[in-house]
């Protein structure tokens, strides 16, 4: 029994309009990474930034999973009811550090134990990123409704995340081959229950689950283009706010086109975008969540840059823009090794627009300067496979 079907299939009504809720959150959490006379960008917003950004996106992930596996029997009230919950989620970001951070806890909880419940309505197990199906990290997060001072709360965060994360890459594999061990296991126990004269009441083993390849990547590309529609948002809103100089349309420009590169790479080699095949779950989740992050980062970044075009940038909003491009490409670099691409190959194509970005990050460069080079480093992403002859959806040069 296959865990991949690879028959077509779309977005269904429901998963749209699930993702409408995404829209909001991505806009709530970009405003924590613009600085702002009471709060400047330092390490502690970059980190509960990401914290939140994961929180949403793993209960999107769990129910995008889930939709994927159920098809045609998605449960649209525990669809709904997610929604309901990341919309909490989404409005308690602005005073997540104050009064609003109990709810936000509250509510990723509800939504991890709803994803668990609804799950089981399938009878299915899924191996390849378990963090979809069971909430290995909740329990910190629980403990944190109630211990809500900081830094206590953060660090109760941190480390369900951190569970969260490494049960999920550590556990991962094949579904049915994990489902075997399990019944290997089930049947011992039960014997041995038996032989000592106890009867357990009988258990229906669930099936191992099946995902839809083609649905699957529609989901994870729709989630990226939901990031870079916030990115476009954010050029555009802070370019109506200020006078148009030609500082300012350098800048836009190269922004825009910036944002039209990270859309060429995902429309031609899908989410992860690696010009490669066969990309397991356990690499794909963490990738999509990386790569969203940065883009998330990125528009934040844009937004404060069109804003100051022509004068040195803060050094919070270079690195903003900077490190976000960085973790974009350098996970789009780990994502084509681990699917079987030449190291040299790898090299050669994802180097250049690390270094590139940390460089433009040191250097004394102007808002339009800075925007431009990091569209020179994208430009590199989209033309390097091209002269390679790479292109399109090919499978990427095999490992010797």
């Amino acid at each position: 029994m296959s865990e991949v079907e690879s028959g077509e299939r779309h977005a269904s009504w429901l998963e749209l309009f699930f993702d409408l809720i995404i829209v909001v959150a991505v806009a709530q959490l970009a405003h924590i990474l613009h600085p702002t006379p009471e709060h400047s960008i330092d390490g502690h917003r970059v980190l509960l930034f990401l914290g939140l950004y994961y929180a949403i996106w793993s209960v999107w992930t769990s129910f995008t999973l889930y939709a994927n596996v159920a098809g045609p029997k998605t449960r649209q009230r525990a669809m709904l009811a997610a929604m309901f919950g990341i919309a909490v989620m989404a409005a308690s970001v602005p005073e997540v550090t104050g009064a609003h951070g109990t709810a936000f806890a509250i509510a990723y909880v509800y939504c991890r134990l709803l994803a668990t419940s609804t799950w089981g309505s399938t009878n299915t197990f899924f191996g390849g990123w378990p963090a979809a199906q069971n909430g290995a990290g909740l329990i910190p997060w629980v403990i944190s409704i109630w211990a809500h001072h900081p830094p206590t709360r953060y660090w109760l965060w941190g480390i369900g995340i951190a569970l969260d994360l490494a049960i999920s890459f550590l556990r991962s594999g094949d579904s049915e081959e994990q489902l075997n061990r399990i019944t290997k296991r089930f049947e011992e126990h039960r014997q041995r229950e038996e032989a000592r004269g106890r009867r357990r009441r009988p258990f229906t083993l669930p099936e191992p689950a099946r995902l839809n390849e083609h649905h699957l990547a529609e989901r994870l590309g729709l989630f990226v283009i939901i990031v870079l529609g916030e990115a476009v948002m954010q050029v555009v809103m802070a370019t109506s706010e200020v006078e148009w100089t030609w500082a300012l349309i350098v800048s836009a420009l190269a922004g825009f086109g910036l944002l039209v590169g990270f859309w060429w790479l995902t429309l031609q080699y899908g989410a992860s975008a690696a010009p490669v095949h066969d990309v397991k779950p356990r690499v794909t989740m963490p990738g999509h969540f990386a790569m969203t992050a940065g883009i998330a980062a990125i528009a934040a970044g844009l937004g404060a840059l069109v804003a100051h075009p022509e004068g040195h940038l803060e050094e919070a909003v270079k690195w903003t823009l900077c490190g976000g491009t960085i973790v974009y490409f350098l996970t789009s670099g780990i994502i084509a090794k681990a699917a079987g691409a030449r190291i040299g190959w790898v090299l050669a194509w994802s180097l250049p627009a690390v270094i590139g970005p940390a460089a433009l990050g040191l250097s004394p460069l102007p808002g339009w300067g800075l925007v431009i080079g990091l569209l020179v480093v994208a430009g590199w992403q989209v033309w390097f496979p091209r002269i390679t002859g790479v292109t399109g959806r090919p499978q990427a040069p095999a490992a010797p």
